[in-house]
């Protein structure tokens, strides 16, 4: 999106100094600073300010500020945070592109990277980066979609109700999707009705015109449906859009037949797991709802590639198979993804190392014991990585796990899954085994 630092200034209700400049591009993170860009110093646990003058000097042609000015264009502002949120919204309303919102529980960055590759067969699609999806991430989402965008893709998160009210009245999307609601954050939002609600503020931004995408198979999603007066288009096996005939290749990637209003087509999906079948079909809900072919959807859904640390499927130390689905975990994502290492046709062991999930409040003891539960259900064997919570057997810190898989002896036929919360930091382990 272009503005000038004239706009800008009118925009946030600055004070514009030095000359004027186009601004194309706008980071937070002076790391990421690119000739040309506008940098906006947050304040958090470190105050941005101290990175203005490392912007600068990396190319920055502007920057926003709550202090005195330096050199160069500034324009100040009473709360960067603020006028981050002015600029986004600001940027929202000069777009004149569909615009999709994203939210659930779980699978909200899996579906935005396939309703990316899906809208991707009709025009330049513009999504959210990785997990780009809370207050900062959202603003900046929009803030740098280029001019040529036929379609702009937002996650977005919460951490607490109102999160989501909040999101839309900057996102206000045409197409609103509720991937799921399952108990995740349970530490934060308290109950699973809290979560289902906030999920559900997405709905009353959407235009009558506009269409809701709801997973019919979630009673709690389903729940929300009369929040809004858009059209709906429902997905699952109890959907309008729904998976038959599924099969799934020596790599877990599924295969099906996808029935719709708008007749069935035979799906390839590019991606591991039975749980990214529900994700594939939310996908397709939104490229259909938009108005592209059955066939340009299923040729989306086969170009797909998701973010990274998510089902990732790779060769480990001496020839196993690694499952690397270790950027984020709860009870729900837990289950599938150990369902997918169930489902691996390998001969040997299968081992499940699994970390701390976190934020899950008076459930969390038990949660763990129902996924160690699952798993040992599935003849899977559970070791612990840097908590009790699942019992033995278990390593105490990362460093450990690297000595512990060498010490078991393993070979092509066997086969490891590495999941955990972010915080755990499980990804770093699996950087030392892949080969």
């Amino acid at each position: 999106m272009e503005f000038t630092t004239s706009q800008i200034a009118h925009v946030t209700s600055g004070e514009l100094k030095g000359e004027e400049k186009v601004i194309q591009v706008a980071t937070q993170d002076s790391r990421k600073v690119t000739p040309g860009c506008l940098f906006i110093p947050l304040i958090s646990e470190r105050d941005g300010h101290i990175y203005i003058d490392e912007a600068l000097s990396l190319g920055a042609a502007a920057y926003l500020t709550e202090q005195e000015p330096k050199e160069g264009t500034s324009i100040r502002v009473e709360n960067t945070a603020t006028a981050l949120t002015q600029l986004g919204k600001s940027a929202r309303f000069s777009s004149h592109v569909p615009v999709v919102g994203i939210t659930g529980s779980v699978g909200k960055t899996s579906v935005k990277d396939m309703t990316n590759a899906v809208l991707s067969q009709q025009g330049e699609v513009h999504a959210s980066l990785n997990s780009y999806n809370n207050e900062i991430g959202v603003p900046l989402t929009l803030l740098n979609a280029p001019e040529k965008s036929s379609f702009l893709v937002v996650e977005m998160g919460a951490r607490k109700e109102g999160d989501i009210e909040e999101l839309s009245k900057m996102v206000y999307p045409d197409i609103g999707v509720i991937t799921t609601v399952v108990e995740s954050h349970t530490e934060v939002f308290g109950s699973l009705d809290s979560i289902s609600n906030t999920k559900g503020e997405i709905l009353e931004r959407l235009p009558s015109e506009g269409c809701a995408v709801l997973n019919a198979d979630v009673d709690e999603v389903m729940r929300q449906s009369p929040r809004t007066r858009a059209h709906k288009l429902t997905f699952g096996q109890l959907g309008e859009v729904r998976a038959s005939s599924v099969e799934f290749d020596k790599n877990l990637k599924p295969s099906f037949v996808m029935e719709t209003p708008w007749g069935r087509s035979e799906i390839k999906l590019n991606v591991a797991g039975e749980h990214m079948i529900p994700n594939a079909l939310a996908a397709a809900s939104v490229g259909l709802a938009s108005g592209l072919p059955l066939e340009a959807v299923a040729e989306g859904l086969s170009r797909v590639e998701l973010s990274p640390l998510r089902m990732e499927i790779a060769t480990g130390l001496n020839g196993t198979t690694v499952i690397n689905d270790t950027y984020n975990a709860n009870p729900t994502s837990m289950k599938a993804a150990i369902d997918s290492l169930s489902l691996l046709p390998c001969n040997g062991r299968k081992i499940a190392f699994l970390g701390l999930m976190a934020e899950l409040g008076e459930k969390t003891s038990m949660a763990h014991i129902e996924v160690k539960r699952h798993a040992e259900e599935l003849g899977i064997e559970v070791i612990a990585v840097e908590t009790e919570l699942y019992g033995d057997p278990r390593v105490v810190n990362l460093d450990s796990v690297l000595n512990e898989i060498e010490g078991m002896r393993l070979d092509k036929n066997d086969a490891l899954l590495f999941k955990a919360s972010r915080v755990v930091g499980l990804e770093e382990v699996v950087k030392e085994i892949i080969i």
